[in-house]
């Protein structure tokens, strides 16, 4: 039952669940929550969606920092994002 659960991708522990809960119940009624079980595992219709354009991602990451009358922006390119992230660590200590 395990592996033919999760060849569908749904967890084994929650199978047997279903199982245990469609085996307690009357007859019709297992019958209608199968059906309902079946409904819901089917896979929603695909969607596509939008991008953010180019532009976005080469723009790179934007710090803004304020300290009183005192403002700076700061612009890091993306592909250097861990020295980016260690710049702010030693910034902030």
């Amino acid at each position: 039952m395990a592996a033919v659960a999760l060849s569908h991708g749904v967890n084994a522990n929650l199978l047997r669940r279903w199982v245990r809960m469609a085996e307690m119940t009357a007859p019709a009624d297992a019958a209608s929550k199968r059906s309902a079980v079946l409904a819901a595992s089917t896979p929603p219709p695909f969607v596509a969606l939008r991008l953010p354009s180019s532009d976005a991602a080469a723009s790179g990451i934007r710090i803004e920092l304020r300290r009183g009358a005192v403002s700076m922006s700061v612009t890091w390119p993306s592909d250097a994002a861990a020295e980016c992230a260690a710049w702010v660590r030693e910034l902030l200590r």
